[in-house]
């Protein structure tokens, strides 16, 4: 979403050409933008980064290759696919350390504009999603998971952007016996400094689980640069901090995005 601010910044001269670069990348809210027709977009993270320490138990995740592939179908919709090909937890408590790598569970995104799909303006999309349970057991959800996001992004004075990205979904239980309803909420601000821009975002992540619903916030802070040379590449960094007990205690990754 932090990205996405940069379309805003755009000039009407430029509008007939390629559409303003774009990408999911950094933060935790989607961008209602679509790519062009027949552009394919890879997005990876070099590094992610997670410490969550939970009633004595410390818990680190480490993401290689968190790896998100988009390509426009048309000039209003696009395919996505997301996955991590390497995943390793590490688990630490008084008695002892353990460790396990893996893979994740399938994510298959379309992404429809209802308003703008250059992400210009007042810009709003659909994304129905679901996930199938391909993960290595231990680091999927163990079943088939689904919903909805609606990306929209919103021009505010100063050259500031506003992001809100809702999202409700069918969830597997912890116990792997059903699904219950899950809900996260994104809510950013981002702007453009020349070839740079920063946001942040509060997030939300409502979980109905029938063990007991849990509530979870963090603050998150991102930054992506576009180099002047390479117009169809940005580089992203970003910091998401737990708000309470529920959440993990901070969360660091660094990525890059290409357009090909």
């Amino acid at each position: 979403m932090v990205a996405a601010v940069l379309l805003l910044a755009g000039s009407s001269a430029r509008a007939q050409q390629a559409r303003e670069f774009c990408a999911d990348r950094p933060g935790r809210g989607s961008p209602p933008c679509v790519l062009d027709a027949g552009r394919f977009q890879v997005e990876a993270s070099s590094v992610d980064f997670t410490r969550d320490r939970q009633d004595g138990t410390t818990t680190d995740i480490t993401l290689l290759g968190d790896l998100a592939f988009r390509l426009g179908v048309t000039g209003a919709g696009e395919a996505q696919l997301a996955f991590s090909p390497y995943v390793r937890t590490r688990t630490k408590d008084a008695g002892g350390s353990s460790h396990a790598t893996g893979y994740s569970d399938l994510t298959l995104v379309w992404r429809q504009s209802l308003r703008n799909p250059d992400g210009s303006g007042v810009s709003i999309a659909l994304e129905p999603f679901v996930t199938a349970p391909t993960g290595k057991r231990g680091f999927g959800a163990g079943g088939w998971q689904g919903g909805l996001t609606v990306p929209m992004a919103f021009p505010l004075p100063g050259g500031f952007g506003l992001g809100v990205t809702p999202q409700l979904a069918a969830v597997k239980n912890a116990d792997r016996g059903g699904s219950h309803l899950g809900a996260t909420g994104v809510v950013g601000v981002s702007r453009p400094l020349g070839a740079f821009s920063v946001g942040a975002e509060f997030y939300v992540n409502y979980d109905d689980d029938p063990s007991g619903h849990v509530v979870s916030k963090t603050f998150d802070l991102a930054g992506a640069w576009l180099p002047p040379g390479l117009k169809d590449t940005q580089f992203d960094v970003g910091v998401n901090a737990g708000l309470d007990h529920h959440a993990p205690d901070y969360q660091l990754y660094a990525g890059v995005s290409h357009r090909f």
